[in-house]
C-alpha cells in the first residue's frame, strides 16, 4: 500500500492525496489551487494520475481547495463515486456550478483580449454543465457510519467542526490478511464554537494525513474577537463609514450572522446604534448556502439546535438583508449611510467583494475586517500584509481604510487545537504526514508535536509517494476480537443519548405535523405525509429488530 501525496504538500491549497493498494485506487479530495496566477495556473496541469484508473473518492469537506477539481476529474475519465457527507453533498451542489460560472466567465474575458491581440483563445477549466454532471457521482452518507467501499476498504466519517459538513475520515484497508487503519484529518475546526460540534477525537490509526494551516499560530479566543468586531462596527458607523467583511460563503457568513444575531436580537449597550446600521449578505452563493445550513440542522451542536426549537431562527434578524442581483449590489456602494457589507470571496479573489473594496478601500472612514485564512499571492494577503498602493479591478486603490484581521473566527484549528486532536490518539501512530500548511508551519508543528509527544511527522515539502508499511493496531469496529478495549461507558452513554435525542426529535416532527394538518389539506399531501409516517414506522422497526439482534448477540 502507497500513498502519492499530490497537492497541499507545498502550500494551503490544492488539497489531493492519492491512497493505492494492491487492488484499489482511492482517491482523498480533489481541491483547486488558489493564490496568485503561478498557483493557479497548476490547476489546468494534468493530473499526476489517470483518472479513469481511480475507483472512488472520499471528499472531507465542500471548501473549493478541497473539491474544486471534481468536475475536472470526471471531465478527464473519473466515473467511481465520490463519498461524502450529505451537508457536504448539498454544499457541493452550490459550489461546483459557482465554480463552474466563474472559470466560464474568466475564460470569457481571457478571450475578449485574446482575440484583440490575435492570440488563440482557451477554454474554461470546466463549465456550469461539467460541474452539474460531476453531481452524478457523489454518494452521501451519514456521520458514524461504517460504510463498505469494496471487499478490502472500509470508511467512517467523523465530525471535523470546521465547516457544515465536514469530515475526519477513517479507512481501514486490509491486505494480506492484515488491516490498516488510515485517519485523514481533512481541516479541523475550533473547539466551543458556535452552530458546529467539536472536533471528534480519533484514538487509534496506523497512519495520520493531518492539516497544519495554523500550525505555528495561536487564534485570540473567538468572544474577543466578536467584541472586537463589535466595537469596529460602532467606530466605523460613528465616524460615517462601512465595514466591508470578506468572508467565506459556506461557513464565515453563517457564523458572523449567528454572531451578529446574538447583538441585533438582545438588548445591550450597542442596541440604539445598531438599530441604525443594516447588515447586507452580498453574495448569491453565501445567501443560497445559508438556505443550505437551515436544511441541514441535524448536524448542528445542542445549543443552536435548542435555539431553533424554542422557535427562534439563528440565521435570522432584524437588519439583515440579503442581496442578489447586480442590480442590489451595486446599490449598496451608492447608499452613503454606514452599513455592514459581508461578501465573497473571502480571499478577494472573485466575486462582487472585490467591486465593494474598490469602491470602499480608499476612504479613511471605512473597515475592511478580514475573518478567515488568506493564501500567499491573494488580493487579501496583500492587503493583511499592509500593501498601501492595489490594482482592483484594473483601477490602482491607495488603501486608506482601516484595515483588521480577526482570527478568533478562523475556521481552522490553531496550533495548541491541532496538538490537542493529535493528543488523542492513544497508541502513537506508525506515521504522521503533515500537509495544507505553508512550509514554516509544518516544521514549526513538527518541532512541537516532537517536543510535546516525542513523534516524528513526516513534513511534506512537495509531491511525494510513501510506502506504507503493515498493520500495527487497527480493524473497524465489527472486526475487533472480543479481548480488544472496544465499548467502554462512553460510548454506551453516547448511544443512550443518541436514541433520546432520535425519540425527542420524532415528538417535535409529531407536533409540527400536527398543526400543519388540517380539514382542508389536499388529498395528495396527505398520500405524501402518509407514506413518509409509514417510511419512518418501517425504518424505527427495523432500527429496533437490528439493535436488539446486536444486544442479544
Amino acid at each position: 500500500m502507497e500513498i502519492q501525496f499530490c497537492g497541499a504538500v507545498d502550500c494551503v491549497t490544492g488539497s489531493c492525496h492519492l491512497l493505492r493498494t494492491g487492488e484499489y485506487s482511492i482517491l482523498l479530495d480533489c481541491g483547486q489551487f488558489q493564490g496568485n496566477k503561478h498557483m493557479e495556473a497548476r490547476n489546468a496541469e494534468a493530473f499526476p494520475f489517470k483518472p479513469e484508473e481511480i475507483d472512488c473518492m472520499i471528499l472531507s469537506h465542500a471548501h473549493v481547495d478541497h473539491s474544486g477539481r471534481i468536475p475536472l476529474l470526471v471531465k478527464q475519465g473519473f466515473r467511481g463515486r465520490i463519498y461524502c457527507t450529505k451537508a457536504t453533498a448539498d454544499l457541493l451542489e452550490v459550489m461546483l456550478r459557482d465554480c463552474g460560472h466563474i472559470h466560464e466567465k474568466d475564460a470569457e474575458w481571457a478571450n475578449r483580449k485574446a482575440r484583440r491581440a490575435g492570440r488563440p483563445e482557451t477554454e474554461p477549466l470546466y463549465t456550469v454543465e461539467d460541474a452539474e454532471a460531476s453531481l452524478a457521482y457523489v454518494e452521501p452518507v451519514l456521520y458514524d457510519q461504517l460504510v463498505e467501499i469494496n471487499d478490502r476498504v472500509k470508511i467512517c466519517f467523523n465530525d471535523a467542526g470546521h465547516i457544515l459538513g465536514s469530515a475526519i475520515t477513517e479507512i481501514w484497508v486490509e491486505e494480506e490478511g492484515a488491516t490498516s487503519k488510515i485517519v485523514f484529518s481533512g481541516d479541523l475546526g475550533v473547539a466551543d464554537r458556535p452552530i458546529l460540534r467539536d472536533p471528534v477525537i480519533i484514538k487509534k490509526a496506523d497512519y495520520v494525513i493531518m492539516e497544519t494551516t495554523y500550525g505555528n499560530r495561536l487564534h485570540e479566543q473567538n468572544l474577543e474577537s466578536v467584541e472586537r468586531l463589535m466595537e469596529i462596527i460602532i467606530k466605523t458607523a460613528q465616524r460615517g463609514g462601512t465595514v466591508v467583511i470578506p468572508a467565506f460563503a459556506v461557513g464565515r457568513t453563517q457564523e458572523l450572522i449567528f454572531q451578529l444575531n446574538q447583538y441585533y436580537e438582545s438588548h445591550n449597550e450597542y442596541k440604539p446604534i445598531l438599530d441604525k446600521i443594516n447588515v447586507y449578505i452580498d453574495s448569491p452563493m453565501a445567501i443560497t448556502t445559508t438556505e443550505v445550513f437551515k436544511r441541514n440542522a441535524s448536524v448542528f451542536d445542542d445549543a443552536t439546535r435548542e435555539y431553533i426549537l424554542n422557535g427562534d431562527n439563528p440565521l435570522d434578524f432584524r437588519n439583515l438583508y440579503f442581496t442578489r442581483t447586480t442590480e442590489e449590489s451595486m446599490a449598496l456602494n451608492e447608499d452613503p449611510a454606514p452599513k455592514i457589507i459581508i461578501s465573497a470571496s473571502g480571499m478577494c479573489d472573485a466575486g462582487r467583494i472585490r467591486h465593494h473594496l474598490k469602491h470602499n478601500l480608499w476612504d479613511r472612514r471605512n473597515s475592511i475586517v478580514f475573518v478567515g485564512y488568506q493564501a500567499n499571492g491573494t488580493l487579501g494577503r496583500r492587503i493583511v500584509d499592509g500593501e498601501r498602493d492595489l490594482s482592483v479591478l484594473g483601477e490602482e486603490i491607495h488603501v486608506g481604510a482601516q484595515i483588521y484581521n480577526l482570527e478568533g473566527f478562523s475556521g481552522h484549528a490553531d496550533r495548541d487545537g491541532l496538538l490537542a486532536w493529535l493528543e488523542g490518539f492513544q497508541v502513537r501512530p506508525k506515521q504522521i504526514f503533515l500537509v495544507h500548511g505553508e512550509e514554516d508551519s509544518k516544521m514549526d508543528f513538527a518541532a512541537l508535536v516532537k517536543e510535546k509527544l516525542g513523534y516524528d511527522c513526516t513534513v511534506l515539502h512537495g509531491p511525494a509517494t510513501y510506502t506504507l508499511g503493515g498493520a500495527q493496531i487497527s480493524a473497524p469496529a465489527e472486526q475487533r476480537s472480543a479481548e480488544e478495549e472496544f465499548i467502554d461507558a462512553d460510548q454506551i452513554l453516547n448511544i443512550q443519548n443518541q436514541i433520546r435525542e432520535i425519540h425527542d426529535n420524532l415528538e417535535e416532527i409529531l407536533y409540527q405535523t400536527n398543526l400543519a394538518l388540517d380539514e382542508k389539506t389536499a388529498a395528495e399531501r396527505l398520500v405524501q405525509i402518509n407514506n413518509i409516517i409509514q417510511q419512518l414506522s418501517k425504518d424505527t422497526l427495523d432500527l429496533g429488530s437490528a439493535v436488539t439482534r446486536e444486544v442479544r448477540a
